[in-house]
């Protein structure tokens, strides 16, 4: 899949890099005596992005003994996705407390798995049964998003998932890259972000979500208020819907997970005490 935009992994690392449909990013060993019990933390970027993105998240967690594994995700639609998903969650013995950012919040909405102990949302879609991502972007109830041409641009790429082997993907053009989706880190950081930006699937966007994993499974929710993606209102909006939730906000952009990692380990591991 030619989706790339460009300018251009202690525990269980054995039968993660088993999952072979999802590829996993590096993931390092922290603690030769962790409790096979604990929950291992999984973390699903979304749109514009890949698994670097949680790099600082990540490596915080992994500082505080946590088990983390940053999955790539494919950014196709939200029941590829979330298959995709699943395929990893196989392959981990234990419990598991997933964490999406952006997209990556539809895709563990639609992820059902009795190892699930909770739902971390980063700047995410939280979508209800039937909504869509685009939707959510609603500029007459949520007005603010920047998401828009000529800042994003689509282009055609080579994917089995599309028809004839081929989708219309969408991506942000590089010179709007900076201040719609991190205009609180440097140059430089936003840069490296731009370099591993993963075009994603119009049908990510626009594919109806299945019955939410939030009505089920404790949720967390970390809002960015000043983000220009998903503006705050939506966020909230998503939030409060989602039972039990607990919210926390915080001024940052939607790339809260590269601008403030530690805030957002933070409420990671609040999570996961809080159902460990």
């Amino acid at each position: 899949m030619s989706s790339h935009v460009p300018n251009p992994r202690r525990r269980r690392l054995l039968s993660v890099v088993a999952a072979a449909v999802v590829a996993v990013s590096p993931v390092l060993p922290t603690s030769a005596n962790a409790d096979p019990g604990e929950p291992t933390l999984v973390l699903v970027h979304g749109a514009f992005a890949d698994a670097t993105s949680w790099d600082g998240v990540a490596a915080e967690l992994r500082e505080r003994g946590y088990s983390v594994v940053a999955v790539n995700n494919p950014l196709r639609g939200p029941r590829n996705d979330a298959q995709a998903l699943q395929n990893v969650l196989d392959s981990i013995d234990g419990p598991v407390v997933l964490v999406g950012h952006s997209y990556g919040g539809a895709v563990i909405t639609n992820t059902h798995n009795p190892k699930v102990l909770a739902n971390v949302y980063i700047a995410a879609f939280a979508p209800a049964q039937g909504e869509f991502v685009q939707g959510l972007l609603d500029p007459i109830r949520f007005p603010g998003s920047r998401l828009l041409p000529p800042a994003l641009q689509v282009r055609v790429v080579d994917d089995p998932t599309g028809i004839a082997g081929r989708n219309v993907d969408g991506y942000i053009d590089g010179a709007y890259f900076h201040e719609i989706f991190a205009q609180d880190v440097s140059a430089q950081t936003a840069a490296g972000m731009y370099a591993h930006q993963q075009s994603a699937a119009l049908n990510a966007n626009l594919e109806p979500s299945g019955p939410p994993s939030w009505a089920t499974t404790p949720s967390w929710y970390l809002i960015s208020g000043e983000d220009n993606v998903i503006p705050a209102a939506a966020q909230r909006f998503m939030a409060g819907r989602a039972a039990p939730a607990t919210t926390r906000q915080i001024d940052a952009s939607h790339a809260s997970l590269v601008s403030q990692p530690g805030t957002v380990a933070d409420t990671i591991v609040e999570a996961t005490n809080s159902v460990r």
